[in-house]
């Protein structure tokens, strides 16, 4: 009996293990067949790669792209429990007050964005937060009635675009130019318009985004192996500027108080390097916000170096006596009948402010004779004229680092074989060019007969802090270098004796020329002046060219009143800044006198 039971027992304890493995085989059959939705062994990271930055001479970002990124939560993966927690911990560390999050969570049922220009370090923060709240059980899991599936989703960061920042808010605009915005995929980029954004776009626009790809670990981290994938980020090219924000500000902050003082529509100026055209500042007293541009600005929006032509008076006086000085048809001093300030050609009287019986041709420029140049002019061929103009950089672009420059215009060789638009040409009259052309035929007087390009840009940097160079254009040779010499003589005589004499300053070599010119306005002379003022300030080492031009001034119409008081204070930020430094001179006493 006892082994008859014995015997059962056995066989009950068989029947179990053989039914328990049946239903393991049975389990495993069906979780083998059963379709799952398992996670991918594979995982991507990618991350998009940035605008290139607009960099100062002294090493400041002008204008940077940060990345902007926006956080996104479905609502209904939230744990009702922990909502507050939710809120509480979002709002802290992505500044957002906590009311209004949650006005956003009750708003958007579902996928619900709280945010959607997170900066990049808040969104480092958050990405680390998100981590957090999964391990606290924030979210929980849903079975979708459809699929039947379960899923969840947390907090998600993700990046939405870039934004444009300008560090130095109306620094150096118009020239620096702005930028818009373009939407690709749901992603921000921007775009240059105006100035250096506009024309250098193709160097600062991202080449290439960063990709990673491969076999994740456990916590979803790519495994960096030789199956991996890795495609590194290339940023935009970084431009940098000749330029220097110490400069720059001194000199926009000086012209801001000078057009109130001037009452004048606007006072443009331009600092080169006379030897290799490095434009050391350029500034306008009418600027504006590039990320907040408002409609008060829009005729600022225009650099008006290279996008406001003019017909430029007295000043185009020394290119004339140059190229007349240049072909030998002029000496220096040859005496000039000033007619006592009032000379008639044809139909046209042409008049001087200050009246000469008469003058040597040189004291024409010194004493900025209309009368005296209008008769010399017609030594000139119509040809020779306007080849002259042309040679010296008039009705070709002067700069190609900016955009949309309007070249001006100089007279046909027909209408210069006519003796009256000869002479009116010959002050600067029926004609046009900007203060950049103006500049770049000055540098001539100041650099061996060489007119030189005018450059913005020095260099452009790589990813890897890589300088790449921009070749120097040509320097083109458009006087004899003792035609030039003879004319500098003269421009520094113009500021000793002549127009110029309030841009003196001891211990420099300083030239220039005196320019004022009615304006133009629906194709009739007004009652309104341009005046300018462009010359050169030199010490032993360095040689610049300057520029000023002075847009409708109230308080006069006479440069030596406007422009040449522009000049001077220019002059004496470069001395304070270091970069001209005067000649001083002991005397017998041992006293240091600047001379």
């Amino acid at each position: 009996m006892n082994n008859q039971n014995k015997s059962k027992k056995i066989f009950l304890l068989y029947s179990l293990l053989v039914a328990g493995f049946l239903l393991f085989l049975g389990v495993m059959l069906i979780t083998t067949i059963k379709y799952r939705d398992l996670p991918s062994l594979y995982a991507q990271n990618s991350s998009k790669a940035v605008r290139g930055s607009i960099i100062s001479a002294d090493g400041f970002n002008i204008a940077t792209t940060i990345k902007l990124y926006k956080a996104v939560v479905n609502t209904y993966y939230i744990d009702p429990q922990k909502r507050e927690l939710f809120i509480k911990l979002f709002s802290i560390y992505s500044e957002i007050d906590a009311k209004e999050v949650e006005q956003r969570l009750n708003k958007q049922k579902g996928i619900a964005v709280l945010s959607y220009n997170l900066p990049q370090k808040q969104a480092q923060y958050l990405k680390q937060l998100a981590f957090e709240l999964r391990r606290l059980k924030v979210f929980i899991e849903r079975k979708n009635p459809i699929t039947g599936k379960t899923s969840l989703h947390g907090l998600s960061i993700i990046e939405s675009g870039e934004s444009r920042e300008y560090a130095y808010d109306k620094l150096l605009t118009p020239i620096i130019g702005y930028p818009h915005k373009v939407e690709e995929d749901g992603y921000t980029y921007v775009k240059g318009v105006k100035g250096l954004e506009k024309k250098f776009e193709n160097e600062l626009q991202p080449k290439q985004d960063e990709l990673s790809q491969g076999l994740r670990d456990i916590n979803s981290y790519i495994i960096l192996n030789k199956n991996s994938f890795t495609k590194q980020e290339i940023n935009g090219l970084d431009v940098k500027l000749n330029i220097p924000i110490s400069l720059q500000i001194r000199v926009e902050n000086m012209l801001d108080i000078m057009k109130e003082d001037l009452q004048a529509k606007e006072v443009i100026a331009t600092i080169m390097n006379s030897t290799n055209g490095k434009i050391i500042g350029m500034a306008s007293s009418n600027r504006f916000l590039p990320k907040s541009i408002q409609k008060e600005d829009y005729q600022s929006l225009n650099s008006s170096m290279i996008e406001y032509s003019f017909e430029p008076g007295s000043v185009i006086k020394t290119v004339i006596f140059s190229i007349l000085l240049d072909k030998g048809l002029v000496n220096p001093y040859d005496m000039v009948n000033g007619h006592n300030g009032r000379y008639t050609i044809g139909k046209k009287t042409i008049t001087d402010e200050h009246k000469f019986d008469w003058l040597s041709a040189e004291d024409i420029i010194v004493h900025s004779s209309n009368v005296g140049i209008a008769q010399i002019a017609q030594k000139l061929t119509g040809s020779e004229f306007n080849q002259g103009l042309i040679d010296f950089g008039f009705s070709k672009a002067s700069t190609p680092d900016l955009v949309y420059e309007k070249v001006g215009s100089v007279p046909s060789t027909m209408q210069l074989n006519n003796e009256i638009y000869k002479a009116t040409c010959s002050y600067g009259y029926g004609m046009r060019a900007n203060l950049m052309q103006l500049i770049r035929a000055y540098s001539a007087f100041n650099n061996n007969g060489r007119i030189v390009t005018p450059k913005i840009i020095n260099c452009f940097i790589d990813n890897h802090r890589k300088e790449i160079t921009i070749p120097n254009e040509e320097q083109i040779q458009v006087i004899k270098s003792t035609t030039a010499d003879r004319m500098k003589s003269i421009l520094i005589k113009t500021v000793n004796e002549g127009t110029g004499v309030k841009a003196k300053t001891a211990g420099l070599e300083i030239g220039g020329k005196t320019g004022t010119a009615h304006i133009v306005e629906e194709g009739k002379y007004v009652n309104e002046y341009n005046t300018a003022f462009i010359g050169f300030a030199n010490d032993k080492e360095s040689k610049y060219s300057i520029g000023v031009i002075v847009v409708k001034p109230k308080k006069s119409q006479f440069a030596a009143q406007t422009a040449v008081p522009v000049f001077k204070k220019t002059i004496d930020i470069l001395v304070e800044d270091g970069y001209l430094k005067p000649t001083i001179i002991e005397d017998n006493a041992s006293k240091p006198n600047v001379i």
